[in-house]
């Protein structure tokens, strides 16, 4: 039996056209060896397997290559047969996690003064160089500013805010990237047409999906893949086989939003713990499914979608069915609940709750349609007011936010009562609702600081409002002839306004509540952006 050489080394590239996601750097290094401008110290940084050690490689092998073709190693001279197999004296890889001292790198910097044995130059490719100490950065700092010209560094970090500034100031750096999913799934398609595996093009979307941009860790679970499916893989025994939460989940969640179907909800979780999926995975795929959906409602087609055709087209159907604002708070509240997840004890309770209360959200209005279908009303009923208070509340309306509708007092029920020169403190008290619900639909931020303060009574002609803090006082002083011009207008007697400081543990009676459900402009941003009081 032949030995098994995992995916991720048999088919590591050998040469820079290999190199997967990687052009801005392959071509670049290409371009320096073609005119010679070689630097002494090159910093590799990005995530885990997208192809810095790799390409460190090919570079070694290129400068020292006996007859290159084209700027890349030819793979078949003795240097390249030497470096390839991990044999040769003029290439050094040295893990910088285990080899971290100041003593390993001064042993490095006795090396370093001997010309190289076959090649031009003597490489030293130095993984995880963040792992390093400060000590050893410091002994590695002298090398770097005057290095012998047959040297050349290739660093490869995973973390390059680690590395310190002086030692990236001394060196070329090249920022490698995550791999797109459909660069990573032609790779495998290749891999797998050289290997005479059958494995349908969705299982391959699926493994580069779950990669996450990583080449390596998409070539590890193929080979698991093969290992546990056989050389032919289809997308259903994949499922199967790494117990992989299927899209079908994510299409019922968003079917039962359209029905707002709870009890279809909690089933959903059921089926999720009767087949012992990870719950996390589920909320993580989930998010991604809002996401889709987002985006082919956003740009109305699905050509940023990582998936098959059919999937897409599934995506483009769905999509319409909901409001941007709908999907919005959909993938929102999916991502606070998986943020939550691993800080709970019961977490299928809290999924249970969370699911529940995704699939009965109310589904979002058009603020703007709302907002124009208000003006048309008023346009449809107009009002007429008495000259003081059309004057007051113009005043307001100058003030208030251009974003904000304001809504003019509607007219009395008949013809207005005389004045009166008695306040009546049982009818204020029992219409107190109804004068803050007034102010708040000529200036909102006003009536809600007023709903939060107390009504405590009338004192030798006053009308005295309780306010707990500096901010309500403020707020009623400043307003008081406004308020004390509309108070007029709905109770027909003229009242002097004052605010009094009081301790929060009075009692009172707050008209907040009673505010905010009541003015259309709340109602609407409370469906719309999910409002809630505070």
């Amino acid at each position: 039996m032949s030995e098994f050489i995992v995916t991720a080394r048999k088919w590591r590239p050998m040469k820079f056209e290999d190199v997967v996601g990687q052009r801005h750097v392959t071509v670049t290094l290409r371009n320096a060896l073609s005119s010679g401008r070689i630097a002494h110290a090159y910093i590799f940084s990005g995530p885990r397997g997208v192809g810095k050690t790799t390409t460190a490689r090919l570079l070694a092998k290129a400068v020292n290559c006996l007859s290159p073709i084209d700027q890349n190693p030819d793979n078949t001279c003795e240097i390249c047969l030497e470096i390839t197999e991990g044999r040769s004296f003029d290439v050094q890889e040295i893990d910088g996690a285990s080899n971290r001292s100041v003593e390993d790198i001064r042993n490095l910097r006795e090396s370093v003064r001997y010309a190289p044995v076959k090649g031009r130059y003597k490489v030293y490719i130095i993984d995880e160089v963040h792992m390093l100490t400060k000590e050893a950065f410091n002994a590695l700092l002298k090398t770097l500013e005057e290095p012998p010209p047959h040297i050349l560094f290739v660093f490869a970090t995973t973390e390059l805010h680690k590395v310190p500034a002086t030692i990236l100031s001394r060196c070329q750096r090249f920022d490698f990237r995550r791999i797109p999913a459909s660069d990573i799934r032609m790779n495998l398609a290749g891999i797998a047409q050289q290997e005479g595996l059958d494995v349908e093009d969705e299982a391959l979307l699926l493994i580069a999906r779950r990669a996450d941009g990583s080449l390596r860790d998409a070539q590890s679970l193929f080979d698991q893949v093969i290992a546990l499916c056989g050389r032919k893989v289809t997308y259903a025994a994949m499922l199967e086989a790494l117990n992989i939460v299927t899209q079908d989940y994510f299409f019922r969640v968003t079917s039962l939003m359209k029905t707002q179907d709870p009890a279809g909800g909690l089933a959903v979780v059921e089926d999720l713990m009767s087949h012992g999926y990870d719950l996390r995975e589920f909320l993580v795929g989930l998010i991604e499914h809002f996401r889709n959906l987002l985006v082919a409602r956003v740009t109305g087609k699905s050509d940023l979608i990582d998936a098959s055709d059919v999937m897409r087209k599934r995506y483009e159907d769905v999509a319409a069915q909901f409001s941007v604002g709908d999907l919005l708070r959909a993938q929102r509240h999916v991502a606070t609940t998986e943020m939550s997840l691993s800080r709970t004890a019961q977490s299928r309770f809290r999924l249970e709750a969370d699911i529940v209360q995704l699939v009965t959200m109310p589904r979002a209005v058009d603020l703007a349609g709302l907002i124009e279908g208000l003006e048309e009303l008023k346009k449809k009923h107009p009002v007429e007011q008495s000259n003081n208070v059309a004057g007051s509340v113009a005043q307001w309306q100058h003030s208030a936010p251009t974003s904000v509708p304001v809504r003019p007092l509607p007219p009395p029920a008949s013809s207005p009562s005389p004045s009166r020169s008695v306040v009546n403190e049982d009818e204020v008290r029992s219409r107190w609702t109804e004068f803050v619900t007034e102010v708040s639909r000529a200036k909102i931020s006003v009536g809600t600081v007023l709903g939060s303060t107390t009504f405590l009574g009338v004192h030798e002609g006053a009308v005295r409002i309780g306010c707990v803090d500096e901010f309500q006082m403020a707020s009623v002083e400043r307003n008081r002839e406004v308020l004390a011009e509309m108070f007029f207008a709905i109770f027909r007697v003229r009242a002097r306004i004052a605010g009094e400081r009081i301790t929060p543990s009075e009692p009172h009676e707050s008209v907040a509540s009673k505010v905010e459900e009541e003015h259309p402009i709340v109602i609407a941003l409370k469906r719309e952006l999910g409002a809630e009081p505070i």
